[in-house]
């Protein structure tokens, strides 16, 4: 029997613990790196990653039989524990424990991974798009982002 045909692509986003900015120039290529390995070792693909000091953006390609909460459970519970115990053992750092994720068409795949990859100059510039930045509330209930789904109106 042959395995199943799919193309599930989802888009995760998910914060530090209240939007702090705890993810410096420094700590970003080993938790961009760390997250990229996680996904694999899920048998899944990471297609972009990205973000700035106080979240994290993941294209994913996923595998049928990996749920989208597993996934994320696993990629935060790895990497808050390499930053807590490798690259700064003695300073704080957290996720929040919310995170967004929005299904997409494959053709929608490409101007997401570059999006995904520029997220400094886009948030630095203002030019974010509201529909590929939505996150949930803040740890104190008030929203983080404009809520909204991908290719919605």
């Amino acid at each position: 029997m042959r395995g199943a045909f799919t193309q599930l692509y989802v888009h995760i986003i998910w914060a530090t613990w209240d939007r702090l900015p705890l993810i410096t120039e420094a700590i970003r290529p080993r938790l961009y790196g760390a997250i990229a390995k996680k996904v694999r070792a899920m048998k899944c693909d990471p297609l972009a990653i990205g973000g700035t000091a106080d979240h994290v953006h993941l294209l994913v390609r996923f595998h049928p039989a990996v749920p989208i909460a597993e996934l994320v459970r696993q990629v935060k519970g790895s990497t808050s524990h390499l930053i807590t115990h490798e690259i700064c053992p003695d300073g704080f750092f957290k996720w929040q424990g919310a995170y967004s994720a929005f299904t997409l068409r494959r053709s929608e795949v490409p101007s997401l991974q570059a999006y995904i990859r520029r997220q400094e100059e886009h948030h630095a510039s203002g030019t974010v798009n509201r529909e590929w930045e939505a996150l949930p509330k803040r740890q104190d209930g008030t929203k983080t982002a404009a809520a909204g789904r991908l290719g919605s109106s």
